[in-house]
């Protein structure tokens, strides 16, 4: 989750240098740097329940999924973001802090973050060579996006809400599916249940709508 927190320009090499010792993540778009906030319990095992899935469907390849510290490098926008998941199945190095080759992005929305998600970050990730799939993961109800490149380099978007399937082909070990259900099975547990009224969603993006233009304010990072 990003709040625009903005200084004057740095480089790249001084963000990274920086962010080793951060005490708050911060994203980075372009010589500016985002400050990362905190996530929701649901935020947390949504993301949670697609990393585990991921993490035993890979166990013994030369692919690894990362979940939230790890960024992605989008060299085209010149950007460092992180993912809430992600997997890679580029030269593993112990050292690096990112990667630049992901095959696959999970981002999960939250109500600060949801027009980011779809549109900045959409942009940006499908300009990663390697990447194949963007999966966007809704909190309010059970809805997940698909954004899948086809054969023509363009990209197509599926939707799956509450009893359906979805399956994740960009994976080189094989595809992996995932139930809606399994997705948010510890929520359903353990919090209580989810909204699935129709106009949740709208709600939501009237208040992200509200939220994105307060946050433009700068603000003195904690570096």
């Amino acid at each position: 989750m990003t709040t625009a927190s903005k200084s004057a320009y740095i480089s790249i090499e001084e963000y990274l240098a920086r962010e080793e010792s951060a005490s708050v993540r911060h994203e980075y778009v372009d010589g500016l740097v985002f400050a990362m906030t905190g996530t929701t319990r649901k935020h947390n095992l949504i993301a949670g329940s697609i990393y585990a899935k991921l993490r035993e469907h890979l166990r013994g390849s030369r692919c690894r999924v990362y979940m939230s510290d790890v960024k992605a490098r989008v060299e085209v926008t010149n950007s460092f973001y992180y993912p809430d998941v992600m997997v890679a199945c580029d030269k593993f190095d112990k050292k690096s802090v990112f990667t630049a080759y992901p095959v696959l992005i999970v981002e999960v929305l939250s109500r600060k973050t949801a027009a980011t998600d779809r549109r900045e970050k959409a942009y940006a990730y499908k300009q990663i060579e390697a990447l194949q799939e963007y999966l966007i993961v809704h909190q309010s109800r059970k809805r997940a996006e698909l954004h899948r490149k086809n054969a023509q380099g363009n990209w197509d978007i599926f939707e799956f809400g509450p009893g359906t399937e979805l399956t994740l082909e960009s994976i080189p070990v094989g595809a992996l599916k995932l139930s809606m259900d399994a997705i948010y099975e510890d929520i359903d547990s353990e919090l209580g249940g989810l909204e699935v009224r129709e106009d949740a969603e709208s709600e939501w993006n009237e208040e992200d709508n509200e939220d994105s233009g307060a946050d433009e304010e700068e603000d003195d990072l904690d570096w």
